[in-house]
């Protein structure tokens, strides 16, 4: 853990299962009728999926799996900072939006130097967890305040757009 990660762990401590459970759910219930949360979910449980498989991985097959989940985040990402972002920033405010887009930054250059490293030794591992643990806080901020906020006070014609350039966005990058 880097010297910055653990003045960030000090002073915002990691969310805890049950509270990511609990965001998750409450996410989950306003969702209902929001393509674009729908999406962001899926994608979501899709992520953590395969941070599951690269773990229980080993060798090519988990090389593979990080190569997979490094475009899918990527695709993920670009679509978030496309269309989701600019709402976070304008219902939850600038300062969520800027972490947002600073934590996706962070997340593809820490894959991108996971991706050098040998699957399944000591290093990859403990670059596999920080990795996960950075986007497991990430998506619990998210799904905890920043899309609901953007669910209950956007607009629904923003909402709406959102859905839709949202899915075709993702689309247009998603390789995974």
């Amino acid at each position: 853990m880097s010297f910055l990660d653990r003045i960030a762990a000090a002073i915002a401590p990691a969310a805890t299962d049950q509270q990511r459970a609990e965001a998750r759910a409450q996410l989950e219930q306003l969702a209902a009728n929001e393509p674009f949360a729908e999406d962001i979910l899926a994608q979501h449980r899709r992520i953590e999926a395969l941070f599951a498989e690269a773990r229980e991985g080993n060798g090519a097959g988990a090389q593979a799996t990080i190569t997979e989940l490094a475009m899918l985040l990527n695709a993920h990402s670009m679509a978030e900072e496309a269309v989701v972002y600019p709402e976070v920033s304008a219902h939850s405010g600038k300062a969520h939006a800027g972490m947002a887009y600073e934590e996706h930054a962070m997340t593809k250059v820490q894959l991108a130097e996971l991706q050098k490293l040998a699957p399944g030794t000591q290093e990859w591992r403990e670059k596999l967890d920080h990795i996960e643990s950075a986007v497991q806080q990430h998506v619990y901020q998210e799904e905890g305040s920043w899309l609901p906020d953007v669910i209950r006070y956007a607009p629904v014609d923003a909402r709406q757009r959102m859905s839709a350039e949202f899915k075709a966005y993702f689309e247009r990058f998603d390789r995974s």
